[in-house]
């Protein structure tokens, strides 16, 4: 994501750009294919609400600035109440074909395997670093790459699930449409379904991590066993709650949980068990799903897993560039910045095109507003987070600056967000106005 979102915004200020993907010559665990911007981990990039949320801000910032992610997540958009999901093969195959044909743009597809001394560069290999390339950045930062564990979700076929017990529709029917209101299927567990399901989940063969790893988690993707080793009803407050659903087949009952699945195609014909990131071996994740009320039968087209996730401890290696601060002509951009989700990697990959393109042209940008979704991250991954403690984190409204009294002070929360996002959105115009206009 952060990669093919650099590539573009430096080609569109005039640069010569080369990326180069090691896939599909060299695999990853997660990966599938050699299309550049591959989703793995879910098909969503969460909420769109520019208004009410930050992530939905950073997608109207994205916007503004002409992102391509944005713009082929547009195109290949899935209904997902007010959230944004996406087709994710033809969402990729769309952001490959426009990088290729970018008169600007070549593609070499081989390993890089060190830091390279000489021209400008930006390292966004996301989570899954290769080994060797992962060694290079260890000896020049001179210390070991901080790690934790990510974590992805099953995938059933729809004509698998039993829509005698499952009914669709999206929580609290949000969405303007009816296919955005009936975008979730929901399977309904009575107490006792909920309490044999958290048995058998703690129960499972679970994979094991080698001898000497530690298993860090980042909160936003925790595995659904560790969440419920939290405490039994951990998972029916987080990804299993059922408020806000009706069952169609029985509404005077409420349910006492609820799994949802989220659309994972176009045609509808596969769908992700939201928020079941696991870590169970293949033959417990058959037979623990297959206990949800809906998925006795169900099929499964992939099977969820766990893969290491390396990221730099970037408040003490990054400059407020994104410039490795040993080696100025190397930056870094995406998730092995440290921080989390499609959209904030992708996020940082435009701010590292941009600042790279200037860069080359002699152009100084000024920093960008902290006031921004944009600028809140890169602030608080080159300097704003602490070091010592350092860890993923999504962009949210706790990471921008306070609003003064005419912005909303200390009002209510939803006034609130709308001051913080109306506020960012004049800085963020305000920012990129110059460099519109040098471009035409």
């Amino acid at each position: 994501m952060a990669g093919s979102e650099a590539a573009w915004q430096a080609a569109n200020a005039g640069l010569s750009v080369v990326i180069h993907e090691m896939r599909p010559k060299v695999g990853t665990f997660a990966h599938r294919t050699g299309d550049l911007a591959e989703m793995v981990c879910s098909n969503s990039f969460r909420s769109d609400d520019d208004e009410q949320n930050a992530v939905g801000l950073l997608h109207w910032e994205m916007r503004a600035a002409g992102g391509l992610i944005m713009e082929m997540a547009a195109k290949h958009r899935l209904p997902a109440g007010g959230a944004l999901a996406v087709d994710r093969d033809p969402f990729a195959a769309s952001v490959t074909a426009a990088l290729k044909a970018h008169p600007n743009i070549s593609v070499s597809y081989e390993e890089v395997t060190e830091l390279p001394s000489e021209g400008q560069w930006i390292i966004a290999t996301g989570p899954l670093t290769s080994g060797a390339l992962a060694e290079s950045i260890r000896a020049e930062t001179g210390a070991d790459a901080l790690a934790f564990f990510d974590a992805i979700a099953p995938i059933v076929h729809f004509d698998s699930v039993n829509m005698d017990v499952a009914w669709m529709q999206s929580r609290y029917d949000k969405g303007e449409t009816e296919e955005e209101q009936t975008a979730y299927l929901n399977c309904p567990m009575t107490k006792d379904q909920y309490e044999a399901f958290i048995d058998a989940l703690l129960a499972a063969e679970k994979t094991e991590f080698h001898e000497g790893e530690t298993a860090g988690y980042f909160d936003g993707c925790l595995p659904i066993e560790v969440m419920a080793e939290r405490g039994r009803e951990t998972l029916r407050f987080g990804p299993m709650k059922p408020i806000g659903l009706t069952n169609a087949h029985d509404p005077a009952n409420k349910a006492y949980a609820v799994v949802q699945l989220r659309r994972d195609n176009a045609l509808g014909t596969l769908y992700n068990i939201v928020g079941f990131q696991t870590k169970m071996k293949y033959g417990a994740q058959t037979a623990v799903f297959r206990t949800i009320p809906g998925l006795e039968e169900a099929q499964f087209a992939r099977l969820g897993g766990i893969h290491r996730n390396t990221f730099i401890n970037s408040p003490t290696l990054l400059d407020a560039e994104m410039r490795l601060k040993s080696r100025p002509n190397i930056r870094f951009a995406g998730q092995i910045t440290g921080v989390e989700g499609y959209v904030e990697s992708a996020a940082m990959g435009l701010l590292a095109g941009r600042m790279a393109a200037a860069e080359a042209q002699g152009v100084t940008l000024p920093p960008v507003p902290t006031t921004t979704a944009m600028g809140a991250l890169v602030h608080h991954i080159t300097g704003g987070a602490e070091a010592k403690t350092f860890q993923p984190m999504n962009v949210n409204f706790g990471l921008f600056p306070p609003l003064d009294g005419m912005r909303g002070g200390r009002r209510g929360r939803k006034e609130r967000y709308k001051g913080y996002t109306d506020r960012a959105k004049e800085d963020w115009s305000g920012w990129l106005a110059p460099q519109s206009l040098a471009a035409e």
